[in-house]
């Protein structure tokens, strides 16, 4: 095979846009000058039925694809909690055997970890899936937020559109930065999204404590953002000393007191920028003060800008 193939392996139940995305990225490269060559692979060489009922008549089997410098497993919406489709794990170890590099898109992650693949390793996955992917294998680092992560000759990449950020970052490394940069042109897309996966995601809930009084603390803390909810306050609130009241948030929040209060914060002001508001009005009503408090803590904790999160998110009349 040329040097610059890339073998996508497909199968029943995989999601379209997880492989066909990178496919785009390729062959626009390709059309560029990439030497690159795209081949569509199933376990069989069989036609597969995609997520959401298409058809996927492949190219190859994987066994003929084998010998291909990048492979990419597309995920399946199926995958977190069910058994790995039939020969598919047996097709990325033979495809992988060969290959310079392998590759993820969303929750094809689960594939490479029953692999073996990412034993050791940094990966990540859709941030839906990305506890899942850490309970299922521990001695995987997983970073939730991140939109691809790479680490040595594999890269795992997040949800569903992922797989082209993912692409993009391949061509980056193979033809440089200008070229890289033509083909997400081209594509309408950003070069590097800005931003993790947070921006993305519904809020993570902190799991109920065991102490009645914390609860209690949480409770009003999500109930009035804005209020007072300084330590003092909040050890007042609880009846007990500020000192065991963080205590007991380490333990029991995994995070400190002003950590927490700023998380939910954070996520009120989210609210308020979706339903349109302004950053002067969201910082106030959720209680970060000003706008440039409400930008540190977006910068802190998303990786985006109020401004960037509102014009993607806003949901009424944007200023």
């Amino acid at each position: 095979m040329p040097d610059r193939t890339i073998a996508i392996l497909v199968y029943d139940g995989v999601r379209l846009m997880d492989a066909t995305a990178p496919l785009e990225v390729f062959g626009t490269a390709a059309r560029f000058g990439a030497d690159y060559t795209t081949v569509l692979c199933s376990p069989d060489g069989e036609p597969v039925d995609a997520w959401p009922g298409v058809r996927l008549v492949p190219a190859a089997s994987a066994a003929d694809a084998a010998g291909a410098h990048t492979v990419l497993v597309p995920g399946s919406p199926e995958l977190p909690l069910s058994p790995s489709p039939e020969g598919v794990l047996e097709s990325v170890g033979v495809l992988a055997g060969r290959a310079e590099r392998v590759g993820s898109v969303c929750t094809g992650a689960f594939l490479l970890g029953r692999a073996g693949l990412l034993e050791g390793r940094r990966a990540t996955t859709h941030w839906r899936h990305a506890e899942a992917l850490a309970r299922a294998f521990p001695e995987v680092g997983v970073e939730p937020d991140a939109i691809y992560v790479a680490d040595g000759p594999v890269m795992t990449s997040a949800g569903v559109t992922a797989g082209i950020d993912l692409a993009l970052a391949m061509v980056e490394r193979d033809h440089g930065a200008a070229l890289a940069r033509e083909v997400a042109r081209d594509l309408v897309v950003f070069l590097q999204r800005p931003g993790g996966q947070s921006q993305f995601s519904v809020p993570a809930r902190t799991p109920r404590p065991r102490s009645d009084a914390l609860r209690a603390v949480l409770d009003a803390i999500a109930a009035d953002p804005a209020a007072d909810h300084s330590v003092g306050a909040l050890a007042a609130r609880a009846g007990t000393s500020s000192r065991h009241l963080t205590r007991l948030f380490r333990d029991q929040v995994g995070a400190t007191p002003a950590a927490h209060v700023e998380s939910v914060r954070v996520e009120a002001a989210q609210a308020l920028l979706e339903a349109g508001e302004t950053a002067a009005s969201a910082a106030r009503r959720s209680g970060l003060g000003s706008a440039e408090s409400l930008r540190r803590a977006f910068l802190r904790r998303l990786g985006v800008t109020p401004s960037a999160y509102r014009s993607r998110f806003a949901t009424g009349p944007v200023p």
